[in-house]
């Protein structure tokens, strides 16, 4: 009982960014179900609509708001919104982001041929497009004098990953914008703001099935290749992330703050060997 209390998440406000994706609507829709009351943004599509009134047709609290994580003024607008429905945000999940397609190198060329304008827009969807809403969404956190920041790193922002050359370096500046961001917002403003990153290990989404998944449901020689390196010898389900999405939004990690935790069947752990 006393552990159920601790780490109760009832009645408080989620702000998730990429709400439309396969991780980010895993997690809202999983912070629902912990009745919470969940904000899922999404930036084009209907299927985040759909997913908040499912939602709220089971009796939970959700709404799905129209985000563009690059704009300022839009996720300000989106917070406003949300403030004055639900008046607070406890929690601000950064989901939005991946691979832009056309950036990852293909296996027959090398970083020489990597397109510059591609780096700079996976830059600025994974990297910038979580400093934004983390900025925006933190100030009012900082008036609130509470609230968990919760960023997604990868496990490519610590391992040379071939191939995918803007996305880590995106997810290599996650790492240390989280660490600056608790630093500083734990020494300016107290101890109730805490910002944290999880570092996924590989999962198969939309974006990255045709890398992984060849056209006869077999994985690639790249897929292989990434199960030989993880201890558990599969991918991850998305819903394996939503374990420590609960516990940093949540009283349980209220002396956690700076850390990137990775959730990935070991990967980070093992040498191959």
């Amino acid at each position: 009982m006393i552990i159920k209390e601790f780490a109760d998440l009832k009645d408080k406000v989620a702000f998730v960014t990429g709400g439309s994706g396969v991780i980010g609507g895993s997690m809202g829709e999983s912070l629902a179900q912990a009745d919470m009351k969940v904000v899922l943004t999404y930036r084009t599509g209907e299927a985040t609509i759909e997913k908040a009134k499912s939602l709220n047709d089971a009796g939970l609290q959700a709404m799905a708001v129209r985000v563009d994580v690059l704009d300022e003024e839009s996720v300000k607008g989106a917070m406003d919104e949300v403030i004055e429905k639900w008046e607070k945000i406890n929690v601000l999940v950064n989901a939005a982001g991946g691979h832009v397609p056309g950036t990852i190198i293909p296996p027959d060329k090398s970083v020489f041929d990597a397109s510059l304008e591609g780096i700079k827009k996976v830059l600025d969807l994974n990297l910038f497009g979580t400093v934004i809403p983390t900025l925006v969404i933190g100030r009012q956190m900082s008036v609130q004098g509470f609230g968990s920041i919760i960023n997604i790193s990868s496990m490519a922002s610590s391992h040379s990953i071939t191939r995918v050359l803007g996305y880590s370096m995106a997810k290599a500046g996650i790492d240390i914008f989280t660490k600056w961001m608790a630093m500083e917002v734990a020494t300016k403003y107290g101890d109730g703001i805490r910002v944290n990153a999880i570092a996924p290990g590989f999962f198969i989404s939309t974006q990255n099935r045709d890398v992984l998944i060849d056209k006869d449901g077999n994985y690639t020689e790249r897929a292989e290749k990434i199960v030989a390196k993880t201890p558990m010898k599969r991918f991850g389900n998305p819903k394996e992330l939503n374990g420590i999405i609960h516990y940093l939004a949540s009283d349980a990690s209220k002396f956690v703050t700076g850390t990137v935790i990775p959730v990935d069947g070991g990967f980070s752990s093992y040498s191959g060997v």
